[in-house]
């Protein structure tokens, strides 16, 4: 007798589905998140959703205010500024050590994930192209970081990196539908790499900390705009 399925955990497809929501702007920074509301668009009871809202409040996306409920986070330009200089920071000392013990096949993964990020082309929808790009942008990135070979380090890493996500998607709006922009960043992806794979630390390490930087001014103009801060 086969054993049965287990049945999908309805907390976790809620979390997965509201954060994406807080992320990408269908809820705006300090907006009430209503149960009734968040019930009706994801089908789902109010177990679900509390233990997805309770997710998310550890994780600073979500507010838990007493008595009232939760709450979207607030952005702010002074966090989105520490947050970027923390991963810029990091993620230098993390090309540094990769660079010192990586070998052979670390080097052939950012070959290969770089060659992958190049080759995105045109594809069926906005949301298909942003969602591509994005995952071999990070597919890239990651393979370079593999190579510090430190779970802690790359456990840190991670958690930066989803503390600024909701920042990286208003950049990512601005690069990935910008044939200009997606030209600018092949070449700076392309530089990078020689750097790396010339092992030269000191060049790489400063390109790594720049190339990290150079949303901040776009994601400033557009919170501003959008009336985000």
């Amino acid at each position: 007798m086969t054993s049965a399925l287990p049945r999908p955990n309805l907390a976790i497809g809620a979390y997965r589905h509201l954060k994406r929501d807080i992320i990408r702007g269908v809820y705006a920074p300090g907006e009430k998140l209503r149960m009734s509301d968040l019930k009706t668009r994801y089908d789902l009871g109010v177990g679900p959703m509390r233990e997805a809202l309770s997710q998310l409040v550890s994780e600073r996306l979500v507010t838990a205010v007493s008595q009232r409920g939760y709450r979207v986070a607030e952005m702010s330009i002074k966090e989105l500024e520490d947050l970027y200089d923390a991963r810029a920071q990091l993620e230098g000392l993390v090309l540094e050590l990769a660079i010192a013990r990586g070998g052979d096949d670390w080097e052939a993964q950012i070959l290969a994930k770089a060659h992958a990020l190049s080759k995105v082309v045109e594809v069926h929808s906005a949301d298909d192209m942003l969602d591509i790009w994005d995952a071999r942008h990070q597919a890239f990135h990651g393979a370079i970081a593999a190579g510090c070979d430190s779970p802690h380090l790359l456990q840190t890493r991670a958690w930066l990196f989803d503390q600024a996500e909701r920042y990286r998607h208003l950049w990512l709006c601005q690069t990935v539908f910008s044939a200009e922009a997606l030209d600018a960043k092949r070449h700076e992806h392309a530089a990078l790499t020689d750097a790396i794979l010339a092992r030269d630390a000191a060049t790489a390490c400063t390109m790594m900390r720049e190339h990290l930087m150079t949303p901040v001014p776009i994601i400033k103009e557009v919170l501003r705009e959008q009336g985000l801060v």
